[in-house]
């Protein structure tokens, strides 16, 4: 893969990608140097635990992804304090039929788009990675009749199992049955066609058990997914939050892309 040699990566911030509960949903656009064509394009899921955090969060890696060739898109979901569950992956698919129905604008290949997420962004992007044109999970945020399939994804220390995750009565509301568990927990649909997926997680991570990547790895595996995880000795929960690491951090994701997704980039 080819690796772009300047560091001036074009930021467009405020985009209007489609609209949720009557509001307008914006994304910060990350283009390479060169305004590429036909480009591979990475979506960036924010975390915060489904009811924190902006698209900002994950502007260093739309940067060192955006030095490497890949157009990225961080993308906001409407909060679990302004729109109960589905409304967060609602959004997230809307954000991926954005950018497919603007490949050409964007300088993306349609067929090369991943996504990444960080925690509550994780669980939305392995959900998204499972329920590719699922109408449950497409809601109305605008270009109905796009797909929604990714070419890859990438989950930092993911929620993957909410039978076991203490936010879950937050994200899904009293009274919810165990159907409601397996439908919202990324494991449920690990499944031989499941995009390729890279899972990254801290031994010590006091938020996340490492035991839900653990988890979705041996699921993904026992399917025959293809699927890598990457375990780092003794670090936190948004431990990447380090300089230092998320660099590292990006550098693995992008070797995992280049494999992947990034096929010909720089041709």
């Amino acid at each position: 893969m080819a690796i772009a040699t300047s560091d001036r990566v074009t930021i467009e911030e405020g985009v209007v990608f489609g609209t949720g509960g009557g509001r307008d949903l914006k994304c910060d656009v990350f283009t390479p140097p060169g305004r590429p064509r036909n480009a591979p394009a990475v979506l960036l899921v924010h975390g915060g635990g489904w009811r924190r955090g902006d698209r900002s969060q994950l502007r260093g890696y739309g940067i060192l992804l955006g030095r490497k060739g890949y157009v990225c898109v961080c993308s906001e979901y409407r909060l679990i304090d302004e729109a109960t569950w589905p409304a967060q992956i609602h959004d997230t698919k809307a954000a991926l039929r954005w950018m497919r129905a603007n490949a050409g604008e964007l300088g993306i290949d349609p067929g090369r788009i991943a996504i990444e997420g960080n925690s509550a962004g994780a669980h939305l992007t392995l959900i998204a990675a499972g329920t590719a044109n699922d109408p449950e999970f497409e809601g109305e945020g605008g270009n109905a009749g796009v797909g929604t399939e990714v070419a890859a994804a990438i989950a930092f220390y993911a929620p993957t199992d909410l039978r076991s995750h203490e936010l879950t009565n937050a994200l899904l509301g009293g009274g919810t049955t165990e159907a409601d568990f397996r439908r919202a927990s990324p494991v449920h649909y690990a499944r031989k066609d499941f995009p390729p997926t890279m899972l990254v997680h801290g031994t010590e991570d006091e938020l996340v058990a490492q035991e839900n990547s653990l988890r979705m790895y041996e699921a993904l595996r026992k399917a025959g997914a293809t699927v890598e995880l990457h375990m780092f000795a003794g670090q936190p929960h948004g431990f990447d939050a380090e300089r230092s690491l998320g660099r590292q951090c990006a550098d693995v994701m992008a070797l995992f892309l280049s494999r992947y997704v990034a096929e010909g980039v720089g041709g």
